[in-house]
């Protein structure tokens, strides 16, 4: 685990001092005299988020006891069973942001259409926040981590915080000003970044805070690691069928391959450890969907931006991710997000040309 510049755990019975560690809150203050974005409603804002990530891993930390396991028996706006506990994210977030003011509207997985905001009475009003409020939600019956993504982008000039409209949220990534996750595991940690690196905050909940525990992540070149369905093999291109058969080849020469397979079905899970041990995530298009599954604006935007501010890369295979135009809301799209050796060796082999792969750790 990465460690704070003064304090670390230790090992053994030993262990760092609460004391040594920042809150998320001393740390965005601190932020706030060194970047543009790191305003008092900026800081609010996340403040807001993670009020309401605590709330979801209470309730969570519960669900076999307080009958919040299994579905609704309805079906949210993607076509996909709602989960007890899809709603009950959907609004614990909605209702923090409703309260802070400082978010004119929210795109949610769970919600149709967009949902404006009253910030008339209190709060500036100035942000927009896109989420996907619990991501991996059908794991939680089997007691699998599952996550929380959020985007957050600044109100364009020329729209009325008081009555913003949709076209104001269709923003291309590279108008991201903040991106995060949160992941509910066997600890909850938060990682977000503002375009200034990337840090990750643990949940205490002793004291009922998130703590810095792994400052200015980054994320290895390559590794040994690949995520994917592979259940729809004989659906994905020839090009993706190729480069899975090359990560399973045996090579003397790279202590890469074979590579290991590990795919959670909770995109935040996965990512989560690949980012920190260095591997690739994919979902590519499938015959049943070709534009992919993943939600353009608030799964692959957000992880596409964090991945990039460690030292990774994301694609959908033939473009950059945070470069995509979004015509839609629930927009989707291929993903294919990690290591940036990997990620590279990937779109050359999409791209049909595996030999330019050759060059990529050259």
């Amino acid at each position: 685990m990465a460690q704070t510049d003064d304090a670390s755990i230790g090992t053994g019975s030993s262990r760092a001092d609460l004391g040594d560690f920042k809150t998320l809150e001393q740390f965005i203050l601190e932020q706030q005299d060194r970047f543009p974005h790191s305003t008092g409603a900026f800081s609010r804002l996340l403040r807001d988020i993670s009020l309401a990530a605590k709330i979801v891993n209470r309730d969570m930390r519960k669900a076999g006891l307080i009958d919040i396991y299994g579905a609704t028996g309805e079906t949210n706006v993607q076509g996909e069973v709602q989960q007890k506990m899809d709603a009950l994210a959907h609004r614990e977030f909605v209702l923090a942001l409703r309260r802070g003011g400082e978010c004119c509207l929210i795109g949610s997985e769970e919600h149709a259409e967009a949902i404006p905001l009253d910030t008339s009475a209190e709060g500036d009003g100035k942000y927009i926040v896109l989420l996907d409020p619990l991501d991996g939600s059908s794991n939680i019956d089997v007691c699998v981590s599952v996550g929380t993504i959020f985007s957050i982008y600044r109100l364009p000039d020329g729209y009325d915080e008081d009555e913003p409209d949709l076209d104001a949220a269709l923003q291309p990534g590279t108008k991201q000003i903040a991106a995060g996750y949160v992941v509910y595991g066997s600890s909850t940690m938060l990682v977000y970044t503002t375009g200034n690196g990337v840090n990750g905050f643990t949940l205490d909940t002793s004291i009922g805070e998130f703590l810095l525990s792994h400052p200015n992540l980054t994320t290895p070149k390559t590794g040994r690691i690949f995520s994917i369905n592979a259940g729809y093999y004989h659906s994905f291109d020839d090009g993706l069928r190729s480069y899975l058969d090359w990560l399973q080849e045996y090579d003397e020469d790279d202590p890469n391959r074979p590579a290991k397979t590990r795919y959670i079905g909770s995109f935040v899970s996965d990512f989560h450890r690949n980012l920190l041990k260095g591997g690739i995530y994919m979902y590519p298009a499938t015959k049943s969907s070709p534009e992919g599954k993943l939600r353009l604006m608030y799964e692959a935007n957000p992880m596409a931006w964090i991945a990039e501010q460690a030292g990774g890369r994301a694609t959908d295979g033939h473009g950059r991710i945070l470069e995509k135009s979004p015509q839609k809301l629930h927009q989707r799209t291929p993903l294919f997000i990690g290591s940036e050796e990997m990620v590279r060796r990937a779109e050359a082999f999409l791209q049909g040309d595996p030999e330019r792969a050759v060059a990529v750790e050259s």
